[in-house]
Order: C-alpha cells, then structure tokens, then sequence
C-alpha cells in the first residue's frame, strides 16, 4: 500500500469509473457505456482514454473545488440583497426578480 493516494469521489463519480473500467476490461461496448453513463461515445472514448493512461483520478470531474463559469460575484450579490432588504423586503420571491430587473 505505500506510495498509494486515497481518492475521495462522490457516488456518481464511482458508478462512472465502474463503467468505464467495464468498457476498458473489454465487458461492455462504448455504445453501451455511453447509453449507461448518459454521454457521448465520444467522451467515452475520452474518459477510457484518461483512465488508462492517468489511473482512476482521471474519473473525478476537474471541476471540483473551482467556481461555475455561472457564478455572481460577491459584489452584485451583495448589492442585490442589499436593494431587496431596503426596498422590496415585503414581495415575494418572484416580483421581486421582476422589479429587480
């Protein structure tokens, strides 16, 4: 066991390394894989492709720990709920949006 990493990965990320390593094993074809895993063969063919040449590390999605492209910064967040409190504490949830825009 020396010189071995404990990986932590979430139920998903297990059920993805399983199937790909299926797929790597020769168990299952990548149509299947990919109809399993509910993405393309393409990124199959990837992920097989990572997982053999970089070990089971490779199964963990890379975009752990990061921010979403999606986010709102701290600043408009907080001028938002700034404008809610001062102005619109009494709406709900949706006319609030509406008057927000």
């Amino acid at each position: 066991m020396a010189g071995e990493d404990i990986l932590q990965m979430s139920q998903k990320e297990l059920k993805r390394l399983h199937i790909i390593q299926k797929r790597i094993d020769g168990q299952i074809g990548q149509e299947e894989a990919a109809r399993m895993l509910r993405m393309s063969v393409r990124h199959v063919r990837r992920m097989a492709k990572r997982v053999m040449l970089q070990g089971a590390a490779r199964a963990i999605s890379r975009r752990r720990g990061k921010v979403s492209n999606r986010a709102v910064s701290i600043e408009e967040r907080q001028r938002v709920l700034g404008l809610y409190r001062q102005k619109y504490w009494d709406f709900g949830p949706t006319l609030a949006v509406e008057k927000l825009r």
